[in-house]
């Protein structure tokens, strides 16, 4: 009996090595696993086992286990991380064309800023990354950003003069707020829920997740559909790792990423749809938080508000850029 114990263990010794995985892959991020990036996360990994059978294995670091958005770049480059996936305002210090995703009223829609970051422009983007020392590879999606305000509901631009708006530290969204007579205060997020509730700024921009998972509806009145400006994420590989990394293998690690980069963007729109449920389910039962939607003639209007502001970007973003991502939406 003891015998046959000692046989059974090392045969399931060795069955466990024979499918232990040839090559690990480290992925961090900063969210939880429940939102669609972390989803996302845990589905690449799946497919890469799946694809591979088994020989690369994806191990997942989220909530900031391992490191944030900042400290990752630097842990890509040495190669202690092998796949990140910060938002885009990490990366307009190193590419300043990265900026190009901050222009107000820019893109029609996710069908919109799929096609650009889909097509040349953002593969030109993407190539302007990996020149820096990472291997580019993916757009996912954080969401457009909508008005909000406590002072009067923001459709046409005219309605933003004078009003306080609590911003991220951006160049663009200073020139976009500016534009329209309002006064740009740059704060950072966890202020910004006190801010608004003291009277400190009268309005902001946020993507749904960020309104309602921070219960801004509490103290703004108004939350105006504007989707005019986009939030997002760039899937990043750490270039000393994919240098090494077998080439039999690479294809099925891309065509998983391909894979799960649309598994997020359907995540992220139906994360999108729930929370704007959520609103309005608040909105029915609040007596001073109303949602507005903007029409055809409210964005024609900020369009044109606008139109001062991308020249001001054309030596730092590119002329050039910006007219592409224009053309490839019409």
């Amino acid at each position: 009996m003891k015998k046959f114990v000692k046989m059974f263990t090392v045969a399931a010794l060795f069955a466990s090595w024979s499918f232990a995985a040839d090559y690990t892959i480290k992925l961090s991020h900063v969210v939880s696993d429940v939102t669609p990036k972390g989803k996302a996360a845990l589905f690449f990994a799946k497919r890469v086992a799946e694809l591979t059978n088994g020989k690369v294995e994806v191990v997942v670091f989220s909530n900031a286990q391992l490191h944030d958005d900042d400290s990752v770049m630097k842990a890509l480059k040495l190669g202690n991380v092998h796949i990140a996936i910060p938002s885009f305002s990490k990366f307009t210090s190193l590419v300043p064309e990265m900026q190009l995703f901050d222009l107000p009223f820019l893109f029609d829609g996710p069908d919109g800023v799929h096609a650009v970051m889909d097509g040349e422009v953002g593969q030109i983007l993407k190539d302007k990354v990996t020149a820096k020392g990472f291997v580019a590879l993916d757009y996912w999606d954080a969401g457009f950003k909508h008005f909000s305000s406590s002072k009067k509901p923001i459709l046409f631009p005219e309605d933003a003069s004078g009003q306080k708006f609590r911003i991220m530290s951006s160049k663009v969204l200073e020139e976009q707020t500016k534009a329209v007579g309002g006064n740009p205060q740059v704060l950072p997020f966890s202020e910004v829920y006190s801010a608004l509730q003291q009277g400190v700024v009268d309005a902001a921009e946020n993507p749904l997740s960020n309104f309602a998972t921070k219960k801004f509806n509490e103290v703004q009145t108004s939350l105006t559909l504007s989707n005019h400006g986009y939030l997002g994420y760039l899937v990043i590989m750490s270039e000393r790792f994919w240098s090494k990394f077998p080439n039999d293998l690479k294809p099925l690690v891309l065509q998983a990423m391909s894979e799960a980069t649309a598994y997020e963007r359907d995540a992220a729109a139906e994360d999108e749809a729930q929370l704007l449920a959520q609103m309005k389910d608040y909105e029915a039962k609040a007596k001073d938080f109303t949602i507005y939607e903007m029409n055809d003639e409210h964005i024609a209007a900020w369009k044109k508000a606008m139109e001062g502001v991308y020249p001001k970007f054309y030596k730092t973003i590119g002329e050039d850029l910006i007219k592409k991502a224009i053309e490839v939406q019409k």
